[in-house]
């Protein structure tokens, strides 16, 4: 992964976690936690994306489907990482 498919992923992961802190009210960390744990699952989900092979080419090449795929992969890991973020948060509370 080059540089700029690394910054898709981190961006797009911090929106992917304050996305799903939105519309899943019960796992919100509120807007900087959402952002930060969104980040590092945009990094992860990026990675996983690139593992799999499932990266059409890199994203500085201005391919729309590479970038498409880091903003996708960045997303839904931003997400998936807040909801299971906030969910080992309450049990370690309870």
């Amino acid at each position: 992964m080059d540089w700029l498919g690394l910054i898709i992923s981190l961006a797009s992961g911090a929106a992917g976690g304050n996305a799903a802190g939105r519309l899943l009210k019960t796992y919100d960390m509120g807007t900087l936690w959402n952002s930060v744990v969104g980040i590092v699952g945009g990094g992860l989900g990026g990675q996983l994306i690139g593992a799999l092979g499932m990266d059409p080419g890199a994203a500085g090449s201005g391919d729309i489907g590479a970038i498409f795929s880091q903003i996708a992969g960045g997303g839904v890991g931003g997400g998936i990482l807040l909801v299971i973020a906030s969910y080992v948060k309450k049990m370690m509370a309870a």
